[in-house]
């Protein structure tokens, strides 16, 4: 019998078991194996990341200080006031809650296990390479922006 290194195990909650974020995550995204992430993937990372926030909120083994950071970034995804209001700029609106959140949960890996975080995750992949990726285009995407602004301003 010949060991296969590369199985990978599959285990089926029934529906109560699943906790309700990832029912209604499941009735969005498609499971494609084999496949890169798609659009759909993409439009449910900020959520995605905001619930990974709100349980790594609720545990135990998160640090004080790192519950504060959680709270704070919650609560400016779901305040009406933003940098950038999504009922005006649409679902651009939504880049300013994704720095917030990708922000504070690299600032949060730092005081916790990062088996805890992939405990909570809901998402697609690995909880840390995912926020990896958004970290990394969000810090690109603020580079981009404040190497224009910032000359821009001098000048005046």
């Amino acid at each position: 019998m010949k060991k296969q290194a590369d199985a990978k195990v599959t285990i089926e909650m029934d529906r109560g078991e699943r906790r309700l974020y990832d029912r209604l995550r499941a009735g969005f995204v498609a499971k494609r194996p084999g496949r890169r992430s798609g659009p759909r993937d993409l439009l449910l990372l900020l959520p995605d990341l905001t619930v990974l926030l709100m349980r790594l909120l609720r545990d135990d083994r998160v640090p004080l200080g790192g519950k504060a950071l959680a709270v704070l970034s919650i609560g400016y995804v779901l305040s009406p006031l933003d940098l950038m209001p999504t009922f005006l700029f649409g679902p651009i609106g939504l880049l300013d809650d994704l720095f917030v959140v990708t922000a504070a949960l690299s600032r949060l890996l730092n005081y916790v296990h990062p088996d805890v975080v992939r405990s909570h995750w809901s998402g697609q992949g690995d909880a840390l390479d995912a926020i990896q990726r958004a970290t990394e285009w969000s810090e690109t995407q603020l580079r981009s922006v404040l190497g224009r602004l910032v000359p821009r301003l001098l000048r005046r």
